[in-house]
């Protein structure tokens, strides 16, 4: 498989330091961390073939991994 995009690296390349601080001191951000890098290596498999699905099963996959996202986001920011 090749490399995943879209990791939380990639999408915050700035706020690397603040992700890790997060995630060690906040289990609630944490849990978010390991479910948007689930969804995320679903969505990754998905658009290439490896684990293919329905399109729309594909499509609610990328709004919660839009949604987790959103709310790491918030939570960085706050």
């Amino acid at each position: 498989m090749s490399n995943t995009p879209h990791t939380l690296q990639e999408e915050f390349p700035t706020q690397l330091d603040k992700l890790h601080d997060l995630k060690i001191s906040n289990a609630h951000f944490a849990r978010l961390l390991e479910e948007y890098d689930v969804i995320n290596d679903q969505v990754h498999r998905a658009e290439t073939n490896v684990e293919p699905m329905e399109s729309l099963a594909e499509t609610e996959l990328r709004k919660k991994r839009a949604a987790l996202k959103d709310e790491i986001a918030r939570m960085l920011a706050a």
